[in-house]
């Protein structure tokens, strides 16, 4: 079944000491587009995150954050000394030339670069935390997915209801043009006739049935009729089949469109026209809310 590619997902959970919290959110993108922002303490953890999101999402623009706090009571920042002692030595410096007065203070020294790094944990924690995030994460994708599942089956509702609607008008289209060439040659002998009745000359049997054969031929639309009934089937068929259909429906349906065009371009109706329009603003329906599947 289809797969919207909109979704939130939202995991809380405490393991061994440390609180992580995983948000997923993802929206429409022609290609996979991953975000991914995790702690500094954690970076190592990029490609690990990546690769578990590559495998379960196929396509969307996809933003994935992961939050964590050590409730043990360890520190997950460390303060690098000889940073800070080399800004303390520089400072004292300036300040014994007489240039510059100053106080220095302990705590915004905190605030300069290379002073507060994150603390690099050791394999065995790093370990630890890696199989954590993986799993915290599992299950936020899993929780996505359920929900990309259920706004999938409202895509293939309207998506149904849609190639529906079309189908039925595809049969009063094809009703209709069988008749269109007979009321055509009815209309064309009556319309000369007129004309030709002053004139006391009779009309050449031969010649309307070659200017109707002709009509016939440029209005014939049933290769298009064909076509057309083709393509909703298999739309519907890639709708139930393919899980990760979505440019193939976007391709589908472009070529609905064209067949739809072609015959609004060779139907010489009234009725059949005004189908074709409804024909196409249902396929416009479709073309949009394909941008949402996956």
């Amino acid at each position: 079944m289809l797969n919207s590619m909109t979704g939130f997902a939202r995991v809380c959970r405490d393991i061994d000491g440390i609180s992580f919290a995983v948000e997923i959110k993802t929206v429409n993108n022609r290609y996979f587009k991953p975000s991914i922002r995790l702690p500094e303490t954690a970076s190592f953890l990029e490609q690990d995150v990546e690769k578990l999101l590559r495998q379960n999402i196929y396509r969307g623009a996809v933003n994935y954050m992961l939050r964590y706090k050590n409730v043990s009571g360890e520190p997950m920042y460390e303060i690098d000394s000889a940073s800070m002692k080399s800004y303390v030595e520089k400072l004292n410096s300036i300040q014994h030339s007489g240039t510059i007065q100053c106080n220095i203070n302990l705590a915004d020294l905190l605030l300069l670069p290379g002073v507060v790094r994150p603390h690099e944990p050791e394999n065995e924690k790093a370990e630890q935390i890696r199989k954590a995030v993986i799993g915290v994460t599992a299950q936020a994708i899993e929780q996505l997915k359920k929900m990309r599942a259920q706004e999938g089956q409202s895509l293939f509702d309207d998506l149904k209801q849609q190639c529906s609607r079309i189908s039925g008008l595809i049969e009063g289209i094809k009703s209709r043009s069988s008749i269109v060439v007979s009321e055509y040659q009815s209309r064309l002998a009556s319309r000369v006739k007129e004309l030709l009745a002053n004139a006391r000359l009779e009309l050449d049997s031969d010649t309307l049935a070659r200017e109707v054969a002709l009509f016939a031929d440029r209005s014939d639309i049933s290769e298009e009729i064909i076509r057309l009934g083709s393509h909703i089937e298999q739309f519907l068929a890639n709708c139930q089949t393919g899980e990760y259909s979505g440019r193939r429906l976007d391709f589908i349906s472009q070529e609905m469109l064209r067949e739809a065009n072609t015959i609004a371009s060779k139907a010489s109706d009234a009725k059949i026209c005004n189908d074709v329009v409804e024909i196409k603003s249902c396929i416009e329906r479709i073309k949009e809310q394909v941008q949402n599947i996956e």
